[in-house]
């Protein structure tokens, strides 16, 4: 983890749309607009395209605050045992500690997680491989190694947790 306090002044980033490291992940395509070194370690923040109808499992960081704002398409979030359903311009927030999953509408989603502090690109890169292209990797990509994602994420703070009842909002 990168220590939050500034041990120099940070220099500025300007990041355009269709640049930043892109890599396929779980099925995604995740593009790390900021990371952790960009930021003194306070923030990362990357762009998740999801596909319809894709899920993340129910988990727990233990190591960062995890936001959600949604750009486009749809997402239903669980965190924290409470269920609600988000549109472009909605945001959700993880924080440390609360377990949470979600699932992708039929229109897919692109989002972007921002991460407080930063440091969980780390944890894609590890997990993933470079996108050759900018879109969702393609069907001839191996399917996500779901087996192995335990003891992977646990080396990132992270641990998969058990599904339990949830209420609405």
């Amino acid at each position: 983890m990168f220590d939050a306090s500034p041990q120099q002044p940070l220099d500025p980033v300007a990041m355009p749309r269709e640049e930043g490291e892109a890599r396929w992940w779980l099925g995604c395509l995740a593009v790390t607009k900021l990371a952790a070194a960009d930021t003194g370690g306070a923030m990362s923040i990357v762009e998740i395209t999801e596909p319809p109808g894709a899920e993340a499992p129910r988990h727990v960081h233990h190591l960062e605050d995890e936001t959600f704002w949604i750009l486009d398409g749809s997402v239903t979030f669980e965190v924290g045992g409470t269920t609600f359903e988000a549109g472009p311009g909605d945001l959700a927030f993880g924080p440390r500690d609360v377990p949470h999953s979600y699932k992708v509408g039929p229109q897919g989603c692109r989002m972007l997680f921002i991460l407080t502090p930063g440091g969980f690109e780390r944890a894609i890169e590890a997990m993933s491989t470079p996108a050759r292209t900018r879109t969702l990797p393609p069907d001839t990509e191996a399917p996500p190694d779901m087996t192995g994602l335990e003891s992977q994420i646990a080396a990132f703070g992270c641990e998969m947790v058990e599904d339990e009842g949830a209420g609405h909002v």
